[in-house]
């Protein structure tokens, strides 16, 4: 229409001197070419509006489809999610402010759960998506490869499953892809190596399977590696060696083996370097510290790492963790140690480090210049000497302190009462001797104090009850005497309490026994403790174990035992208990091992006894008892049975074969029918045969048929010998088959098919021997 009206005025309005029809005919022109070009511009506007709403629409959509997969949500997140508000406002949500469509969707730690929609490929616009500590579970849909602009995916700490999805190699613009802490499976896919920009990559805490990928050290520009606590096996690749500006590298948790490529050393920009729990091995390179100038974490334990520590490390002026712990590490602790002024941990547990020589631990005294150390472990090593005076300038703000199973002698340094930040001290399984200082009441934060399995002697601090925070005193296997402390009752968080083998004496404390933060274990055994058990033992409501054997406790069983109705096992043999088993120990419907064998006690075997389910072990021997307890009852536990029933079967073998009732009088103190025939073992079992028991030997009638045939003679002296000498054999298996069923640990009694086929065993060979069919 314009262009029809423009021809018109030309048209018309071709002569130089225009009328006035000209002019109003150009005028109307005008009007009519502005209305055109007003109603195009509409028509165009219209297109892009209804293409933008429609845009956006797909985005409100895929957001709603998002919503109606949520499960669960606490905190009300959902609850702006709806049409009163545009979605671009909604709760994390980011939008492009001129577009209007969906970039970010952030909604960690919200404490969602439900499942991720297929439809979120449709957030076409979407840069970065973070669902990071919910509760999402399903898979990661496939369409999430549609995400082309997607840079950066958080999903750690959530419980997505199924493999990683391949198409999300369409994604070419990932920076950050992190999807630890799930339970991802299968191989990592080989498509993923077309994500050549990421600076992330983390897939571990998965269950993911196979080798690590070459084709990661092509990722130029990786930052952090983490393929941590996966299912990973073979070699860490040397292509690895590539990712020249690599700095966090976590491999720890999962099944690499062979050696660590010499090319990973190369990566001169590792700060945080990890692959603890692995099956590695060799020796760490002598200038690892002049290599990783800026190293902060350097840990590889529960490895096969072999060879010294490297002295380099003191280069690494900024370390922080050093922890090597499980390996085989040889030689000494470098002193130049000292120098890492910002090292918090330093663990070298479980190696063959020192060499059981005095000044093994000389290097503690450079160690005062660590004054941000927390955790110091050095246990099951060889280090030798004593515990040097040194140890009082280590950091106060020591955490932990292990040096157990190590050949370490006499007494703990007083100085030890420095550390009051300790929460834990172990010095278990040493030599150590004298009396524990008083001042390791001091250490006020203790949870936990190992000081059992050593010769500490003399009387137990009283100032331990100072430790309010201890949860585990172990004491056991020591010379300690005197009375148990009273004062032990204020430690009210303790959990395991174990003073057994020891030369304790006096009568139980009731501030101990009703102590009742006790759950795991109160043991006690192997003492000289005398009196009857207080009855504030009913306050053991949550204890599991109660091991008060082999001790002088007389008295009757307490009713209020019947209270402690979360016994797992309650050991009270070897004691002089008199009296009948309380009714009210019926109630311990959870026991499964019960001995109160070698004690005074009599009366009926109570009924109930076959109606606690759970029971494995019962040993009732050795008391005044009267009835049984039925097989048939028992049946709930036939094991209960056979187990119940071991113990004494095997004494009866060793009363056998010895002539002698453990109630014999030569059995007293510390000697049993079970420590005489044991001590006897193998050398000189004939000694402590029974002299009535008849075994095959050489007799007159043997001599006499042969008196005139001299070589027959020679022969049946010879055979009587073979057969003296397999007999003894014979005897030597009988009797350790009685010790083992005879066991005072039931874990170490063997089950009765296993008796039967020993004794068969040895009952076979004897048979099978030529030189018995003979004299047969």
């Amino acid at each position: 229409n314009c262009f029809f009206s423009f021809l018109s005025f030309l048209a018309h309005c071709s002569c130089d001197n225009m009328v006035p029809s000209c002019l109003n005919f150009r005028r109307i022109w005008l009007v009519n070419v502005f209305q055109g070009m007003l109603l195009l511009s509409m028509d165009n506007g219209l297109e892009a509006a209804t293409a933008a709403t429609s845009a956006n629409e797909t985005d409100r959509l895929a957001l709603i489809d998002f919503k109606n997969l949520i499960t669960q949500d606490p905190l009300g997140i959902m609850g702006s999610w709806n049409d009163s508000t545009h979605f671009c406002n909604w709760l994390g949500v980011s939008c492009n402010p001129s577009k209007e469509r969906v970039v970010i969707l952030n909604l960690e730690a919200q404490q969602l759960a439900g499942s991720i929609p297929a439809s979120i490929g449709n957030l076409s616009f979407l840069t970065g998506i973070n669902l990071r500590n919910n509760s999402f579970h399903g898979q990661l849909p496939q369409e999430t490869g549609r995400l082309l602009q997607l840079q950066h995916i958080n999903l750690t700490y959530n419980s997505l499953s199924g493999k990683i999805p391949i198409n999300v190699s369409h994604c070419t613009e990932l920076r950050t892809l992190d999807v630890s802490y799930n339970n991802f499976i299968g191989k990592i896919p080989d498509q993923l190596s077309s994500l050549s920009k990421l600076v992330l990559l983390g897939l571990g805490a998965n269950n993911l399977s196979g080798s690590i990928p070459p084709w990661i050290g092509n990722f130029s520009s990786l930052f952090k590696l983490s393929l941590a606590l996966n299912n990973l096996q073979g070699g860490i690749p040397s292509e690895l060696g590539k990712l020249s500006g690599l700095g966090h590298l976590q491999l720890y948790g999962n099944f690499l083996s062979g050696q660590i490529p010499s090319s990973i050393y190369n990566i001169s920009s590792i700060y945080f370097f990890s692959v603890t729990q692995n099956q590695l091995y060799g020796q760490l390179p002598p200038d690892v510290g002049l290599r990783f100038p800026g190293l902060q974490v350097f840990a590889g334990g529960v490895n096969n790492f072999t060879g010294p520590i490297p002295v380099s490390l003191s280069n690494a002026s900024g370390l922080q963790v050093l922890d090597f712990a499980q390996n085989s590490l040889v030689g000494t602790i470098p002193t130049n140690l000292g120098s890492l002024q910002s090292l918090v941990r330093l663990n070298f547990d479980q190696n063959n480090l020192g060499r059981g020589e005095i000044g093994d631990l000389d290097f503690f005294s450079s160690l005062a210049n660590c004054s941000s150390l927390e955790v110091l472990g050095l246990a099951q090593n060889n280090f030798g000497g004593e515990l040097p005076s040194s140890i009082a300038n280590l950091s106060t703000q020591l955490k932990i302190l292990t040096l157990g199973e190590n050949l370490l002698h006499k007494s703990i340094p007083v100085g030890i009462q420095n550390l009051v930040n300790l929460t834990l001290l172990g010095l278990e399984g040493n030599y150590l001797n004298g009396s524990v200082p008083d001042g390791i009441g001091k250490l006020q934060n203790l949870e936990g104090l190992h000081l059992n399995v050593n010769r500490f002697s003399g009387l137990i601090p009283s100032s331990v009850g100072n430790l309010t925070r201890l949860t585990r005193l172990f004491l056991e296997e020591n010379r300690f005497e005197g009375s148990i402390p009273p004062s032990l009752g204020k430690c009210q968080n303790l959990q395991n309490l174990n003073l057994s083998s020891n030369k304790l004496n006096g009568t139980i404390p009731k501030e101990i026994i009703g102590l009742s933060s006790l759950s795991v274990a109160l043991v006690m055994s192997h003492n000289s403790l005398t009196g009857s058990v207080p009855l504030e033992v009913g306050k053991l409501d949550n204890l599991e174990k109660l091991d008060i054997s082999d001790n002088k406790l007389s008295g009757g069983i307490p009713d209020t035992l019947g209270n402690c109705i979360s016994l797992g096992r309650l050991l009270l043999e070897g004691n002089q208990f008199g009296g009948t088993i309380p009714e009210a120990m019926r109630n311990l419907r959870g026991l499964e091992d019960l001995d109160i064998s070698h004690n005074n006690l009599s009366g009926k075997i109570p009924d109930f006894l076959a109606q606690l389910s759970s029971l494995r072990l019962l040993n009732l021997s050795y008391n005044n008892f009267e009835g049984e307890v039925s097989r048939e009852e028992y049946g709930m536990g036939g094991q209960v049975s056979i187990l119940g029933d071991i113990y004494s079967y095997g004494i009866l073998l060793l009363e056998m074969f010895t002539g002698k009732s453990p109630t014999d009088t030569m059995f007293k103190d510390a000697l049993s029918i079970h420590k005489f025939v044991k001590s006897a073992l193998p050398e000189h079992v004939m000694d402590i045969i029974d002299p009535l028991m008849p075994l095959e030997e050489e007799t007159d009638d043997d001599i006499e048929k042969n008196e005139h045939n001299i070589e027959e003679i020679a022969i049946t002296r010879d055979q009587s010998q073979i057969n003296r000498s397999r007999i003894t054999e014979c005897i030597v298996e009988v009797m350790k088959i009685g010790l083992m069923c005879s066991s005072r640990s039931s874990q170490k009694r063997m089950l009765m098919n296993f008796v039967v086929n020993k004794l068969r065993g040895v009952r076979d060979s004897f048979l099978s021997s030529n030189n018995w069919r003979r004299t047969r």
